[in-house]
């Protein structure tokens, strides 16, 4: 469930408030146990989501490094590269 959650700093672009909202909603799907909240949990679900997500925005916006930033192409061949490895090619 949590292998959509990306390492989303120190890139160029930076990452999107679409990809750290989407790294969000994995992160309280995992914690929560839940893929989908029922009607009663929606809106805690919801305000979860909006948090963390809120919070990871002040998190990667605070961080300084000296590093030059990943590529996303680049650092996605090599994601490629290892599940071929692991997995074989298809």
């Amino acid at each position: 469930m949590c292998r959509n959650i990306k390492t989303l700093y120190n890139f160029s672009p930076p990452a999107s408030e679409d990809e750290i909202r989407a790294s969000a909603l994995q992160f309280v799907r995992k914690i929560s146990g839940m893929n989908s909240p029922s009607q009663a949990n929606a809106a805690a679900f919801s305000r979860a989501v909006d948090e963390v997500a809120k919070v990871a925005e002040e998190l990667l916006s605070s961080l300084v490094t000296m590093a030059p930033p990943r590529d996303r192409a680049s650092e996605a061949a090599k994601a490629r590269a290892r599940s071929a490895m692991r997995f074989g090619v298809r």
